[in-house]
């Protein structure tokens, strides 16, 4: 079992953290790879990205929305209960190397996983610029952290509520015309990836993605999580989660992306109706 030693409701109480004591995995894991995790011995099993890993205490943090029903599970559990399995570390940690000046861009829930990877990046010694977005200032994450381990922090809302009134890519165009940029790390929306990944080809700079396909045993073997990149199939599980950006076919991502998506409505209807009653 694995108990849940830290809780935070952020955002509104719609995106949670959980520190969760796995140190086996807390000595292992490196920035960029991902854990899957099970609330009950019948639940689903949900890949995330780690936030966080402190070796000495022996935790993991993960950070999640609540956006279906086992999300909505994960959500429940308070401090002290414990996940039935949490599996990891997997997939290919992120190749960290001074590059100069590097810009890393973040949207929703996607902070969370670049900011392992921010700070690595500032620890070797680059000039790192953060871009971090979300549709208004409730739903910016770890605001604090992510200043910590930046040189340069820029803020975007959708609705003008905090920092630039608009997109990221509206700042990440400004700094791509002042600034000489070796890397760029672009990590949230398919959307937000995308367009940052056409902005950067354009200026010919280095672009890493980081994908969320739908994953079921992220060992390989199923292929559920096969994605398109550079014209041939690979699995986010074992190839990634990241990828050239450049090379990523996002429109089919979108659409395996929504596949399950009135399953997981109908699903959370229910859950809804049987709590009611």
């Amino acid at each position: 079992m694995f108990k849940i030693v830290n809780r935070e409701e952020m955002a509104q109480g719609t995106i949670v953290l959980n520190e969760i004591e796995a140190p086996r995995i807390a000595r292992k894991a490196k920035p960029g790879q991902f854990v899957i995790l099970q609330a009950n011995e019948k639940g689903e099993r949900i890949p995330l990205t780690m936030a966080d890993v402190d070796p000495e205490k022996g935790t993991i943090t993960i950070i999640y929305m609540i956006v279906g029903k086992s999300t909505a599970i994960f959500g429940k559990m308070q401090v002290g209960e414990d996940y039935f399995a949490v599996i990891g570390p997997l997939g290919k940690a992120t190749h960290i190397e001074k590059k100069g000046k590097v810009v890393c861009v973040g949207g929703g829930t996607g902070i969370a996983v670049l900011h392992p990877i921010t700070r690595g990046l500032k620890q070797i010694g680059n000039e790192v610029i953060t871009i971090l977005g979300s549709r208004n200032k409730d739903l910016l994450i770890l605001e604090d952290k992510m200043a910590k381990a930046s040189d340069t922090l820029y803020i975007c809302t959708d609705d003008g509520s905090r920092g630039h009134h608009g997109f990221v890519t509206d700042v990440l165009k400004d700094v791509l015309e002042k600034e000489d940029i070796k890397l760029v790390v672009a990590i949230g929306p398919v959307p937000m990836m995308k367009f940052v990944s056409k902005i950067t080809k354009e200026k010919g700079v280095e672009t890493l993605v980081s994908l969320n396909p739908i994953m079921v045993d992220g060992t390989g073997m199923c292929g559920g999580c096969r994605v398109s990149v550079g014209g041939k199939t690979k699995f986010a599980c074992v190839d990634g989660p990241e990828f050239d950006g450049h090379e990523v076919d996002y429109d089919e991502l979108s659409k395996r992306l929504q596949a399950y998506q009135s399953d997981e409505k109908m699903s959370m209807d229910i859950c809804k109706k049987a709590a009611v009653k």
